[in-house]
């Protein structure tokens, strides 16, 4: 019964390595950085455009919470893509590692180096592809939205202009994160 709990455990392991589900630290890293990110267009109507912040707080809000939502779950797309090209990449980097600190431990068999090689390019790749993924999609969000915002939708009024360069914004940045190459 013990190696059946065992089993099941190092398989519910395995199984979260390569599941779309973000640990709790990485959803709370995400949300917060979105959150933030999302915050940053509200500076720039206020100050730039000219937009009274207390005409337009629900719309405000209404944009900034769903911003949030979608760069959100570009997080999490862009991460679980991410990751397992990372892990590919980095594991020769992670096998000599682990080899140099089991090289002079004897008693060390290859199970337990192999474990230790997984959970090291796990931990490796999942940190890579959460700090990749945040400075990409923020990147790119930012981009996006100074380009519709200042050339695109110029002309616009300024109501218009937030709702659809948010809007897009968003829209582009999740889209891209949903593709697997």
């Amino acid at each position: 019964m013990s190696n059946q709990r065992t089993t099941s455990s190092d398989e519910d392991s395995l199984l979260q390595d390569y599941s779309r589900n973000v640990t709790t630290k990485s959803w709370i890293l995400f949300f917060g950085n979105a959150v933030v990110v999302s915050a940053i267009p509200l500076w720039l109507f206020w100050r730039i455009h000219q937009m009274d912040i207390t005409s337009y707080f629900i719309h405000f809000i209404i944009g900034t919470v769903i911003s949030t939502y979608f760069l959100n779950s570009a997080y999490q797309n862009m991460k679980f893509i991410l990751k397992h090209k990372i892990a590919q990449k980095r594991e020769e980097a992670v096998n000599r590692e682990i080899s140099k600190i089991f090289a002079n431990d004897k008693s060390a068999n290859k199970k337990d180096k192999d474990d230790r090689i997984l959970t090291r390019k796990n931990e490796v790749a999942d940190f890579e592809a959460t700090t990749f993924s945040i400075f990409y999609n923020n990147s790119f969000y930012l981009v996006c939205l100074i380009v519709l915002s200042f050339f695109v939708l110029k002309n616009f009024s300024p109501t218009v202009n937030y709702f659809f360069s948010v809007g897009l914004s968003t829209a582009i940045v999740f889209l891209f994160s949903t593709g697997e190459k």
